[in-house]
């Protein structure tokens, strides 16, 4: 139905800057909020950012002020720029997008993961 493929990921060492991308296809009739997930390894996921079909977007704490969510609605694509990286960063980042389908079903669908690794 909802594919959504994340890249961006990689290395970078603390400081450094990434920026990652999620782009959705297939049947879609609108997206409403997307977001960015994380799960660090041996850790819980925790929700990263989250961007409505506007322009409001809302952070968790342990972000506000390094990353910035936007989207670009043509391209239904999500983004994640990510400044002033730390080590506690690293983890395994997921996308999400609440999507309203051409069916008019609506459904939140993930993305499989990109890797980030924050390490000197």
């Amino acid at each position: 139905q909802v594919q959504l493929v994340e890249s961006g990921g990689g290395l970078v060492q603390p400081g450094g800057s990434l920026r990652l991308s999620c782009a959705a296809s297939g049947s879609i009739f609108s997206i409403n909020s997307m977001a960015w997930y994380r799960r660090a390894p041996g850790k819980e996921r925790e929700w990263v950012a989250t961007i409505d079909s506007g322009v409001m977007t809302n952070y968790a704490d342990s972000v506000k002020g390094r990353f910035t969510i936007s989207r670009d609605n043509a391209k239904n694509t999500v983004y994640l720029q990510m400044n002033s990286l730390e080590p506690e960063d690293t983890a395994v980042y997921y996308c999400t997008a609440d999507v309203t389908t051409t069916g008019r079903a609506r459904s939140t669908f993930w993305g499989q993961g990109t890797q980030v690794t924050v390490s000197s």
